[in-house]
């Protein structure tokens, strides 16, 4: 079965100036897209790889290759991932998820510093992370196309800082991108639903 890209769970217009429709026009639409087809291409031409999920070719290529199939693979994912990690409507953490938060970085506010620091530090392209480890709750980043998955990691939540993220919307500013979905377009409640460890499996799944 081939990989396909999935629709967005909300309409491309739903972020306002937040993220523009022309932004997930190029970022779904095109970049997103461009990483499904490619990953088709190299599966069909190894009979070896076909019928694997996601996860399975991530774990596959991760270490050993090929590495161009891994790129595509781990982009698909994590952006996947990312789409679900937004959502149009504010939310606020709470119950577990929140005493988790206050547990390891104090407060709210405390985390989305760390995270934005994260992603704004980061050197060129990739992704900024909330994870879940040893029962805790840590804030990572992973380079180019890398990805929880490939690290044994539990995925909380991910926020894209390759430069098509945000490009249209903010230019060069990518703090100003980081801070203004951090702020008010984390799915707090897609967050919280992967505490139970299934949120590798739910960005591997078609929706």
């Amino acid at each position: 079965m081939a990989f396909e890209l999935p629709p967005l769970p909300y309409p491309k217009d739903a972020f306002g100036e937040l993220i523009s429709a022309e932004t997930f026009d190029y970022h779904h639409g095109k970049h997103h897209n461009a990483y499904v087809t490619k990953a088709n291409e190299l599966v069909n031409a190894d009979p070896a790889l076909q019928g694997k999920s996601l996860v399975e070719l991530i774990n596959q290529t991760a270490a050993s290759g090929p590495k161009g199939l891994f790129n595509q693979v781990g982009q698909i994912w994590n952006h996947n991932f990312y789409w679900l990690s937004l959502s149009p409507e504010k939310k606020e953490p709470t119950g577990e998820l929140l005493n988790l938060i206050n547990e390891a970085f104090g407060s709210v506010d405390a985390l989305l510093e760390k995270l934005k620091a994260e992603a704004v530090g980061h050197f060129a392209s990739g992704w900024a992370a909330l994870i879940l480890k040893d029962g805790k709750l840590a804030v990572t980043s992973y380079h180019d196309a890398d990805c929880p998955v490939a690290h044994g990691d539990t995925p909380l939540f991910i926020l894209d800082v390759w430069e098509h993220a945000y490009y249209v919307d903010y230019r060069n500013a990518r703090p100003n991108y980081a801070e203004a979905l951090l702020k008010d377009a984390v799915n707090w409640d897609f967050v919280a639903q992967n505490l139970d460890g299934q949120g590798a499996e739910r960005a591997n799944q078609q929706w």
